[in-house]
């Protein structure tokens, strides 16, 4: 192949060296150091003038430093006026971002909190209570004053509220110094000295007055006058998103897609997104490679007995993966569905099973296993069902924290999983691991786009992979 160089960055060399076999070419001089204050340094060795550049750089391992790698990579064969600049990233970080939020063990909260809501008031925004220190009392007469509606409610009507009405709802006593000269935390609207001070306070836009009255918050008890009485405050009344749930979450996309963009790419090869509709957020062609085809290779090659085996989704979001396997081999389908039905403990789903498993082949079918917390409940759902063995085929093993050691622990007979990720030494630490090569299908699809062939063909032919 003439007229082609293909990059490597230092997140997966040994995927690059068989791509770079396939392809027939070396891979380019590249040199990736790190200064003493861990800035990343690149010097790239080839002449990429007018050269059709490919870099190979996958989203694992040090995510942050990989991807700073690969724009700063970028950004020099941009400034070497390379013909076109393709970034090949098997595993495409920071896809899952939009995702449910997750609590600090790694596990996605099944529903939101009940008191997620507590702060906002209609149409404002929610209401920012600071922290009180430990042993010091907490008078806050605004407390009480703050009314606690769902934001995604039907908001309040003040039109015919006048502003005389609104500004005349309350007034607001002063906080008393502190005993022994302790420090008191300074609170809006409040004076420290002796004398009282009248403070208005002015209704969020939306807010009926009389809601102004109301007491809010179950954790700050009440005297019988609806005044606060004094007491601590500890950190988790005063922050409900301490479970792990945030009002808003970031939705870094844009940003990678800007990145990316901006560094110099002109397109993107990646495979197996976690939510296809990622590839909105460029402005640039985007080749999404799906690796059903390779599943399908080892399910025929590798599974004994396959025909009669059951393909499984391990939750409602990758029924339409699982599905097209079962389509291609003509097999049954199986879903794991989860199911609030505790009313004592909302927060705590119970997993079911829609289909027939009993004394069959089960094979789970995943995009992406970080803590494998999904795929091994899914497997323990499927064995309380009856299921002979169980089989678990996932492109992205990212295999984070202790997750291996969870699968070598579950009922789960073999894990099969690609290398678009390292994988050498989650195979050390877990014998139940086989690995599928997805080097042939990364190589064939830069070798259509390097001529201008159709890569929309590559997954009808099969003999190629």
């Amino acid at each position: 192949m003439r007229n082609i160089v293909v990059f490597s960055g230092s997140s997966h060399p040994t995927l690059v060296d068989q791509i770079c076999a396939r392809l027939g070419v070396s891979p380019g001089q590249v040199k990736l150091t790190k200064f003493a204050n861990k800035e990343t340094n690149v010097e790239i060795g080839d002449s990429v003038r007018n050269k059709d550049v490919f870099i190979i750089q996958s989203g694992c391992g040090a995510v942050n430093d990989n991807l700073m790698e690969l724009l700063i990579m970028l950004a020099a064969c941009k400034t070497a006026i390379a013909r076109r600049i393709t970034a090949v990233i098997p595993c495409f970080p920071y896809a899952r971002q939009p995702d449910a939020p997750y609590k600090k063990n790694g596990m996605p909260l099944s529903r939101v909190p009940a008191n997620v809501f507590f702060g906002y008031t209609g149409a404002s925004t929610p209401f920012s209570l600071p922290v009180t220190p430990a042993g010091t009392p907490l008078q806050t007469p605004s407390l009480d004053r703050i009314d606690r509606k769902n934001p995604f409610d039907k908001m309040f009507d003040s039109t015919n509220e006048s502003n005389s009405d609104i500004e005349s709802a309350a007034t607001s006593p002063t906080l008393p110094p502190a005993a022994g000269g302790g420090v008191i935390p300074a609170i809006a609207g409040l004076r420290l000295d002796s004398e009282p001070a009248k403070v208005r306070h002015t209704a969020p836009r939306g807010i009926r007055p009389q809601a102004l009255s109301q007491p809010s918050h179950p954790g700050i008890p009440t005297s019988g006058t609806g005044s606060p009485s004094q007491t601590c405050v500890t950190i988790d009344q005063v922050n409900p998103q301490k479970a792990g749930y945030k009002h808003w979450v970031a939705r870094s996309g844009t940003l990678i897609a800007n990145l990316l963009v901006t560094a110099g790419a002109d397109h993107i090869i990646t495979m197996d997104l976690h939510d296809p509709q990622f590839q909105g957020f460029f402005d640039i062609p985007v080749d999404n490679l799906y690796g059903q085809p390779l599943m399908v290779k080892y399910i025929r090659e590798r599974i004994p007995n396959w025909e009669d085996a059951v393909v499984v989704s391990p939750d409602a979001g990758g029924a339409k993966r699982a599905t097209v396997i079962a389509d291609k081999l003509g097999m049954e389908f199986a879903l794991i569905h989860k199911e609030r039905r505790q009313i004592q403990a909302p927060h705590k789903s119970d997993m079911m099973l829609v289909g027939d498993v009993k004394d069959k082949v089960c094979i789970l079918v995943d995009d992406i296993a970080d803590t494998s917390f999904t795929i091994t409940k899914a497997a323990k759902v499927l064995q309380q069902n009856g299921a002979q063995k169980i089989y678990a085929i996932i492109t992205h093993a990212i295999m984070s924290g202790d997750a291996i050691t969870r699968i070598q622990n579950s009922c789960i007979d073999q894990v099969i999983v690609s290398n678009s990720i390292p994988q050498e030494d989650h195979l050390a630490g877990c014998n139940k691991m086989k690995v599928f090569n997805v080097a042939p299908i990364f190589a064939e699809a830069i070798r259509r786009i390097h001529n201008g062939e159709s890569v929309s063909m590559l997954f009808d032919v099969m003999d190629l992979i």
